[in-house]
């Protein structure tokens, strides 16, 4: 594992787990398996297109659950203690108003949908409800084998766009301890073939073919399957279900540059890197560097073919510091999805990909002792983009404290509803089977996409 924001500050989220597990990412890796395991051949170039042909969905999850009263649903009618230090401004949509941190999307909020009254959320860190929509082990059950993320469910019931592309890229990490329940990344009963395609950015060599031919690659790609055919005899678990289609990716990836050329920004001209900014220079006491490059690069990997691009950024679990934090944070945001989304206008692409952000829940009306505010899993607030859905609007609202809904209440598989809908995926129809053999719904019975967008 490489740990890519720098050294570990020694912090913890308020429940124990180490910073340390959002910030580490595995080497070139499809479903935990390592790509630099595999046998590496001469290079062979492929163009990248200057559009995708098909849909894409990026998201971005803010790790450890985002103020929603300090970013697009300020309370200026609350008292002190619940107001928070943060004004609203105007937008150049009438009407809507957002956090004065936030002037850049305030001027394109035409372009943004903003949901106020995101609901369904429980009160630990749990990643795996934005990645499933559904909750975590202990707060109801899951088929054998797991809920697999809507990448993985993507990947399964699409493919890959380009044989040279995985179907599913995750950035940057954002598993919560680890724990299979609350791991985004992992593809659940559709096996390790649908797992996300883990990047790591000092690994990028190893997707690069070196000393051995496409022939040569071939003979060792046959016999590694014929050992692989052995294991999947004697294995009982499933596991090694997918490995077939596993290879056929690997494999894949490793016989073009299309991926590793994709992920390297320094392609780019100067002028868009400054527009979505280079991260901080320096590490910070209360976070990780941010790492804006990879806005730029979730927009590179979908126009090259990826289907789907999660990436995590930050650290919101804001006990304490609460303003302070949204100093430093709240302009990065502003500017990563900006560009982000301008950039999708400016190529066209804003048709074909959609942009959510959000995280696992809200917080906290009051603000503590900490000037902090704790976790609030009543409601929370979520912005999405492009996609070919209706933007420039507000849904939903909550109470003067803002600690409920009052108005169009969205539950999480709503949104995913809304995503799938977008990449072609009909929520009434598609399946994916479990490892038992049934046939399982991608969101559950009444979920549907939001009319509102779509």
């Amino acid at each position: 594992m490489l740990r890519i924001f720098g050294e570990n500050t020694g912090e913890r989220f308020c429940d124990g787990l180490s910073r340390r597990s959002f910030l580490q990412i595995g080497g070139l890796s499809v479903g935990g398996l390592s790509l630099s395991d595999l046998l590496r051949a001469e290079r062979r170039s492929g163009a990248r297109s200057t559009r995708p042909r098909h849909k894409s969905i990026i998201m971005i999850f803010l790790p450890g659950g985002p103020p929603h009263q300090d970013m697009f649903d300020l309370k200026m009618d609350a008292p002190n203690e619940i107001r928070g230090e943060f004004k609203p401004i105007s937008t150049n949509v009438p009407g809507i108003e957002i956090c004065e941190l936030f002037p850049r999307m305030a001027a394109m909020s035409d372009r943004l949908a903003y949901i106020r009254s995101i609901v369904g959320a429980r009160g630990g860190h749990y990643s795996f409800q934005c990645m499933t929509g559904r909750v975590g082990r202990g707060r109801a059950p899951q088929p054998p084998g797991g809920w697999p993320s809507f990448g993985s469910v993507v990947s399964k019931l699409q493919g890959q766009a380009d044989p040279s592309m995985p179907a599913f890229v995750g950035l940057a990490p954002y598993d919560m301890g680890h724990k299979p329940w609350s791991d985004p990344g992992r593809p659940g009963f559709l096996g390790p073939a649908h797992g996300p395609f883990l990047p790591d950015g000092h690994g990028r060599q190893d997707m690069v073919l070196k000393g051995v031919t496409l022939d040569r690659l071939g003979d060792r790609q046959s016999l590694l399957a014929s050992f692989d055919r052995f294991r999947r005899q004697t294995d009982s678990s499933g596991l090694m279900t997918g490995m077939d289609a596993f290879q056929q990716q690997a494999f894949g990836v490793l016989t073009s540059s299309k991926l590793a050329e994709a992920l390297d920004v320094t392609r780019e001209e100067t002028r868009l890197r400054d527009r979505y900014g280079r991260g901080t220079p320096h590490k910070q006491a209360d976070g990780a560097p941010k790492l804006l490059d990879q806005f730029l690069v979730a927009r590179r990997l979908v126009e090259a073919g990826v289907r789907c691009v999660t990436l995590a950024f930050s650290r919101w679990d804001w006990h304490g510091g609460n303003f302070r934090r949204a100093r430093q944070d709240f302009p990065m945001l502003d500017q990563g999805v900006t560009a982000l989304v301008e950039d999708l206008h400016q190529r066209g692409m804003e048709k074909d990909v959609s942009v959510i952000v959000w995280g696992e829940f809200g917080r906290t009306p009051k603000i503590n002792k900490s000037a902090g505010r704790d976790h609030w899993p009543r409601v929370s607030t979520a912005l999405l983009a492009c996609g070919g859905m209706r933007t420039g609007q507000v849904i939903g609202a909550t109470n003067r404290l803002g600690e409920h809904a009052t108005d169009r209440p969205v539950h999480f598989q709503e949104v995913l509803a809304t995503l799938y809908h977008n990449i072609g995926l009909d929520v009434n129809e598609a399946t994916v089977r479990d490892l038992t053999g049934r046939p399982q719904y991608l969101v559950d019975d009444g979920r549907q996409p939001l009319p509102e967008l779509v």
